[in-house]
């Protein structure tokens, strides 16, 4: 457990005549911040810094200090920089995709695409610094993954949905994944773009890429042909 200091106080010193004397500083009290409170304080900083700066622009002195704690707090809660941001990174993760999954409810398949759409959206929108930390290349993502490997993750859910359609409609359920992984692929890259230029509206976003995704789908070939010269 880790001490925070709290606001100080004075009290006034009187003399035997009577007059005021000086003031005397009270001792300052502190109240104790427990290691789980602790590390959440961490974490948030990190992850604010982690977003601003990326993982190799922030140091753990920046860390501690902003925390207002010795660099050996930091390594105590997460062995360096690299255990911080891999926690941080696997919260994120773990918060899109299950927004994304579960907002993938009953209903028209049309309407599942615009589930996901807005999924993705609402969480750019609420969690900006996370989508930031996510799509950054990061130097450890051999321990934390990659905004790719998530977004596979995502496109696994939503492959089951096209696989039913797929067959319902006599296609080859096999190319479900294939479809899949192109269809939240371009609603993430968009997402990325959206995130720095937030034109149009995010209702609008989801619109127009409900209808690039739909009108394709409908019009879906069962037997996709190449019309120019080359064939393999």
């Amino acid at each position: 457990m880790e001490d925070v200091a709290t606001d100080s106080s004075t009290t006034r010193t009187t003399s035997s005549n009577g007059s005021a004397g000086t003031e005397r500083p009270r001792r300052t009290r502190r109240t104790r911040m427990t290691g789980a409170e602790r590390r959440e304080q961490l974490l948030d900083i990190g992850r604010t810094l982690f977003a601003e700066k990326g993982f190799e622009g922030t140091s753990v002195e920046e860390i501690a200090a902003k925390a207002g704690v010795s660099k050996p707090v930091v390594y105590e809660h997460f062995g360096g920089k690299e255990g911080l941001y891999a926690v941080v990174v696997d919260r994120e993760m773990r918060s899109l995709l299950d927004g994304v999954t579960g907002a993938l409810t009953a209903g028209h398949p049309r309407e599942l695409l615009e589930q996901a759409a807005f999924a993705l959206l609402d969480y750019i929108e609420k969690y900006t610094d996370g989508f930031r930390i996510l799509v950054r290349d990061s130097p450890v993502a051999q321990s934390t993954g990659t905004f790719a490997s998530l977004i596979s993750d995502i496109a696994t859910q939503v492959e089951d949905i096209l696989g039913l359609e797929f067959k319902a409609r006599g296609f080859d359920p096999k190319l479900a994944p294939l479809y899949a992984q192109a269809l939240v692929g371009m609603v993430a890259l968009t997402g990325q773009w959206w995130l720095d230029v937030r034109k149009p509206k995010k209702a609008e976003v989801a619109a127009h890429l409900v209808n690039l995704a739909w009108h394709g789908l409908d019009g879906l070939e069962q037997k996709p042909r190449l019309i120019g010269h080359r064939k393999n």
